[in-house]
Order: structure tokens, then C-alpha cells, then sequence
């Protein structure tokens, strides 16, 4: 799953994000969804979520567990 459907994230979700300031490198950050921000059903960039360490990126990469 690639996070640009809101329905897909939930909170306490694994998943990866792109912050901000690493939109152009495309460092990825690893972290547990602890608000969603973004209030659109779809987001061509990814949904916007807060994660519990406190940073704030969008969703690039759900974790899912197999």
C-alpha cells in the first residue's frame, strides 16, 4: 500500500514518511501514526500524519505484517 488513501492509515499503523525537508532527497523516516492530518479522502503526494516521536510527514509506505 503507498498511503495516498486515507481510508488505507489508521492510527497506531507502521509506516514510512517523507518529511518535508527530505521531499527532495526522499529519505524515508519510520515511525508509528499517531494523528492523521490530512482530511481529503486522497492525496496525490500521500496523506499527511503526525507520528508518536512528534514528526510530521506524508505517507510514503504502509508496513504491513506477513
Amino acid at each position: 500500500m503507498n498511503g495516498k488513501n486515507r481510508k488505507d492509515i489508521r492510527i497506531g499503523l507502521q509506516v514510512f514518511v517523507i518529511e518535508k525537508y527530505n521531499q527532495r532527497s526522499g529519505k524515508l523516516t519510520k515511525g508509528v501514526v499517531k494523528d492523521i492530518l490530512t482530511n481529503a479522502q486522497q492525496h496525490p503526494l500521500g496523506i499527511k500524519v503526525r507520528l508518536t516521536s512528534g514528526r510530521i510527514g506524508r505517507v510514503s509506505k504502509i508496513i504491513t505484517k506477513e
